[in-house]
C-alpha cells in the first residue's frame, strides 16, 4: 500500500513558478514509477509528466515540455518525494494536479498504468 500526499499548489500569476511535491509513504517508493496528471474544470484528467523508477527517464506532455520538470528522491533515508517544478506558467495550466504511483516503466502517459493516486492540489494561474 502506498499513500500519496500532494502539496505546493496555490495561486500564481502567468509567467510565474510553482513547485509541487508528492510525499509517498511506505518503503517501496523506489520500485514505483511516478506521474503527475491534472484535471481542469469541465475537462478530463490528462497526463502531465512521469518519471521512471530509477529517475533516469522522464516523459512530458507536449503542452508542458520545456516548462515543467519532474524529479524524485529515491535515495535511502530521504523524503520519498516526487516533485514537479512548473515555470513560465500559463492560465491553461490551471487545474487540480494529482500524483500517482505505477508499476513498470512503460506507457507512463496512460492513467491505467497507475495503481495509487493522491487527492490532488489546486493550481490556479491568473492572467
Amino acid at each position: 500500500q502506498v499513500q500519496l500526499v500532494e502539496s505546493g499548489g496555490g495561486l500564481v500569476q502567468a509567467g510565474g513558478s510553482l513547485r509541487l511535491s508528492c510525499a509517498a509513504s511506505g518503503r517501496t517508493f523506489s520500485s514505483y514509477a511516478m506521474g503527475w496528471f491534472r484535471q481542469a474544470p469541465g475537462k478530463e484528467r490528462e497526463f502531465v509528466a512521469a518519471i521512471s523508477t530509477s529517475g533516469g527517464s522522464t516523459y512530458y506532455a507536449d503542452s508542458v515540455k520545456g516548462r515543467f520538470t519532474i524529479s524524485r528522491d529515491n535515495a535511502k533515508n530521504t523524503k520519498n518525494t516526487v516533485y514537479l517544478q512548473m515555470n513560465s506558467m500559463k492560465t491553461e495550466d490551471t487545474a487540480v494536479y494529482h500524483c500517482a504511483a505505477g508499476t513498470g516503466d512503460y506507457s507512463l502517459y496512460l492513467e491505467s498504468r497507475y495503481v495509487y493516486w493522491g487527492q490532488g492540489t489546486q493550481v490556479t494561474v491568473s492572467s
